[in-house]
């Protein structure tokens, strides 16, 4: 492995695992989903709700991200219940997820300038 900045490059497995979480995130349906997770368990009804989707599809966003790992669930009596196992994956969404907001709100925030000043 190359060393670069003082960070060894990952490995090709490493790199393909990355690549297909990531892959799976590129779907907004399922990014929302996991935003809505990293907030809290939910089970699929209160989800489905929630990002405004369609029961059976939600369902089978959540097959894919529990298939890959990034989210799990349990059964409470009749109901499944959702969740994000890894605090990693919880910081990733809410950190690319928050800092793209805060772009967001501060590009469509009103410029204001300061008139009179230095002349």
């Amino acid at each position: 492995m190359a060393e670069n900045g003082g960070f060894e490059d990952p490995s090709a497995e490493v790199l393909a695992a990355a690549a297909a979480a990531f892959g799976l995130l590129a779907s907004s349906a399922r990014l929302h989903l996991m935003w809505a997770l990293a907030q809290g368990e939910c089970d699929v009804t209160h989800l489905a709700d929630r990002v405004g989707g369609a029961l059976p599809a939600v369902s089978q966003h959540l097959a894919k991200l529990k298939l890959a790992g990034l989210v799990s669930s349990r059964r409470e009596g009749r109901r499944q219940v959702y969740y994000i196992d890894d605090p990693d994956i919880v910081t990733v969404v809410r950190v690319l997820v928050g800092q793209l907001t805060a772009r967001s709100q501060q590009a469509s925030a009103p410029a204001y300038r300061l008139r009179g000043i230095g002349g």
